[in-house]
């Protein structure tokens, strides 16, 4: 009997060591490691390399008429046809561009003058990359779009979502309809 509790006291002690040790490292790397998981993506993806080259044997539409009128309906802005442009984003990227930047600053001179009182930015992505992929692309996209609207000093209430490849707003395989597609879209609440 005194033999198992010898062992039994011995186990004890060796996994109480490895706690310990397990502790003090955790310590001892302490903000460090926190900050590299921090920002390490929370969804691995691979980075899109290129553009695929348009594959002829794609249909016209990704989805049905019915859903594709529903998408139309869901994606008017709230406000008259043409008042408010897209954003428009290059290849796998969530940088606004310069062009952008000016759409951004009219934009944000009609909310203004129309008193918008609160704005949803849909970002979007193509349709290359996986769904979680474009999802992430496309809320970095809605992001940034808020953050240059913000600096602009618009004051509305501004939400963000992403839809990523899932609620397109064109439903064609060529590029300018990718292209439109690499976006934040405006929806006035």
């Amino acid at each position: 009997m005194r033999q198992v509790r010898g062992i039994m006291a011995s186990s004890m002690f060796v996994i109480a060591v490895f706690l310990v040790q397990g502790c003090g490292l955790r310590w001892w790397w302490g903000s460090a490691g926190q900050e590299e998981l921090a920002q390490e993506e929370l969804i691995k993806e691979p980075a899109i390399q290129e553009i695929p080259p348009d594959d002829a044997q794609l249909t016209d539409s990704r989805t049905s008429p019915t859903m594709r009128s529903e998408l139309l309906a869901r994606n008017s802005t709230g406000l008259p046809l043409g008042i408010l442009d897209d954003v428009l984003f290059d290849f796998d990227q969530v940088t606004v561009r310069m062009d952008a930047m000016r759409v951004l600053e009219a934009d944000a001179k009609q909310l203004q003058q129309d008193r918008v009182p609160g704005l949803l930015l849909e970002g979007r992505g193509d349709e290359f990359g996986t769904s979680t992929y474009n999802l992430v692309l496309g809320e970095r996209r809605a992001k940034n779009v808020k953050a240059y609207l913000q600096e602009l000093g618009l004051s509305v209430d501004i939400q963000t979502t992403s839809y990523g490849k899932d609620r397109p707003l064109c439903f064609v395989h060529t590029s300018e309809c990718r292209q439109r597609n690499r976006s934040v879209h405006f929806v006035v609440r």
